[in-house]
């Protein structure tokens, strides 16, 4: 039996001030909410059931992405990227929703004292030479929304429900 469908409404792009740093910022928290949103209420075993052949699930998009916000404006190293998309059995979605958004609070905090976009950002020794803040932002942009399209087609797979 198909579950029935739900449309969400899609909320706008963000209103944001004029400044670039509170653009690329709100662009980014608004894609950040919105994989977030994805995840919410979806019900075990699903939220983490591969959705396509690649392995990929809904609980596994945002868990790496908590990784990537980590590495990217903290400077933390991760080991195993393919694993960051693997949910281990004891993490439920409560955990892992509560593991990215504390990563992006902490890379907000990083963001938000930054004054001029051409600074580096922290990263790992063996990462070589760290891209400016401006490359950050975007990047993450890049990333987020990039699995944000993901967990669309995902959440729709499972229970017909879309929008953001």
């Amino acid at each position: 039996m198909t579950a029935p469908r739900t449309r969400r409404r899609d909320t706008p792009p963000p209103r944001t001030g004029p400044e670039e740093k509170e653009v690329l910022r709100g662009f980014l928290d608004h894609l950040r909410a919105a994989v977030a949103a994805k995840a919410e209420d979806v019900p075990e075993p699903q939220v983490r059931t591969p959705g396509v052949p690649s392995g990929t699930s809904l609980l596994g998009l945002v868990r790496h992405l908590a990784h990537v916000e980590r590495y990217t404006f903290l400077g933390e190293e991760v080991a195993d990227w393919p694993g960051t998309f693997r949910p281990r059995p004891d993490e439920t979605v409560a955990s892992v929703l509560a593991d990215y958004r504390a990563a992006v609070d902490r890379a907000n905090v990083v963001i938000d004292a930054c004054s001029d976009l051409t600074t580096p950002v922290a990263r790992p020794a063996r990462s070589g030479r760290p891209p400016s803040m401006r490359w950050a932002l975007a990047h993450m942009i890049e990333e987020t929304g990039r699995h944000a399209g993901h967990a669309d087609i995902l959440r729709e797979l499972i229970d017909g429900s879309t929008g953001r």
